[in-house]
């Protein structure tokens, strides 16, 4: 499995891993936000990101953005379903409309940098370019790897 052999070169004690929803553990469904309930879950991702979390080393969170509060529920529904190994201290979903409805990439640019740095290593793993060129802009000591990176 390349994320877990990836994960393991990394001589850090403890990683933590901030992992998008839309397009890398949900099917991403163009023009429609609402109804999340009925999407569609990437059980190859979801299943290698399982088998991280049984590992002390790793802890998992969810950095994903919604456009609307009702957005907040209907993930956190969906991970409760789909993926309740995600802890619920550990489930970041912005919401856009209580943010000035301010750019999806900046939102998550500003949570990275005011991630505690306590020694861990920091893993993002996403699937849009753009968050991830801005994450990088201002976070240069993060890994960021591809949604791709938990396919084989």
């Amino acid at each position: 499995m390349f994320i877990k052999d990836f994960l393991d070169d990394l001589k850090e004690d403890k990683i933590k891993i901030y992992v998008d929803m839309d397009g890398v553990i949900v099917d991403f469904d163009v023009g429609n936000p609402f109804g999340y309930d009925k999407k569609r879950p990437l059980y190859t991702s979801i299943d290698k990101l399982k088998k991280l979390s049984e590992e002390e080393r790793y802890e998992l969170h969810i950095l994903s953005i919604c456009r609307m509060k009702e957005g907040f529920e209907e993930k956190n529904s969906w991970l409760d379903k789909f993926a309740p190994f995600f802890k619920k201290e550990n489930r970041h979903i912005i919401v856009r409309e209580l943010n000035g409805f301010k750019e999806s990439s900046k939102l998550k640019q500003e949570f990275v940098t005011n991630i505690e740095r306590d020694g861990s290593k920091i893993v993002i793993i996403d699937d849009d370019i753009k968050v991830i060129r801005d994450i990088l802009e201002k976070n240069e000591d993060v890994l960021i790897l591809k949604d791709t990176a938990l396919v084989d």
